[in-house]
């Protein structure tokens, strides 16, 4: 069994993690990744706060191990983190935010006894992580899928962000897919993986039949960084080629 301190730490069998993948990473593939021995983790994406609270509570039935709930923070709705708190979730992952709320927000959690891991695209944010009292950095590198922080490549955003913030663990993101792709981020320094588009096509994930069948299809080159999809905030994706 592969494991290193942050798995331990947090009591799971394997340094890997499902990404909260929006509304698709909803409690039944969180649940199915937790009984599998890796980090399940929740996506809320823009969901009333009483369907989250609801999904936690659902999660919790589904299994025992640890989990954790995603949240995207220009889309954040009111009473989502709330819910994560009072419903004292392992952990929660902060994307897309900014200093001053994330500072509050992981002084909130950690009164209540939440760990929180914060989502990041470079140093200078993985730092400034670290500074507001992170338990963990997530660094997205820009081969991720979905929403897409990271400007650089993984190679080398991940070795720069662990010698940025050490000895705080931080989980890679962005183009791993495999076993391989774990070896390797644990080579460079990573306590685990988040991935994201290897288990958007899963039988647990909540997306379209049609949506899945074109990403197990897709090659690398169908794979296109634009900002057409921002949803009113400024975040670049990578997304599949249409027939345009």
């Amino acid at each position: 069994m592969l494991q290193t301190p942050l798995s331990r730490r947090l009591g799971i069998e394997h340094p890997l993690f499902n990404a909260g993948i929006g509304a698709a990473a909803g409690a039944d593939l969180a649940a199915a990744v937790c009984n599998a021995g890796a980090g399940g983790v929740l996506g809320t994406a823009a969901l009333p706060a009483r369907f989250v609270r609801d999904e936690i509570r659902r999660l919790r039935a589904l299994t025992g191990k640890p989990f954790g709930v995603n949240l995207v923070l220009p889309i954040l709705r009111r009473g989502q983190f709330e819910a994560c708190l009072e419903e004292r979730v392992p952990f929660v992952v902060l994307f897309w935010g900014d200093a001053p709320a994330d500072a509050r927000m992981v002084e909130a959690a950690r009164q209540a006894g939440v760990q929180v891991f914060v989502q990041v695209g470079s140093v200078a944010e993985a730092r400034t992580a670290a500074a507001c009292g992170a338990d963990a950095v997530i660094a997205q590198c820009f081969e991720a899928g979905g929403h897409v922080r990271g400007q650089v490549t993984l190679s080398v955003l991940l070795p720069t962000v662990v010698d940025a913030v050490a000895p705080l663990p931080v989980i890679a993101a962005g183009g791993i897919a495999d076993g391989r792709g774990l070896v390797a981020a644990l080579a460079l320094g990573a306590q685990g993986v988040a991935m994201g588009t290897r288990f958007v096509a899963s039988d647990e994930a909540h997306a379209s039949g049609q949506f899945k069948r074109r990403v197990v299809a897709a090659a690398a080159e169908d794979a296109v960084h634009t900002g057409l999809f921002d949803g009113g905030w400024s975040a670049p994706h990578r997304v599949l080629r249409n027939v345009v």
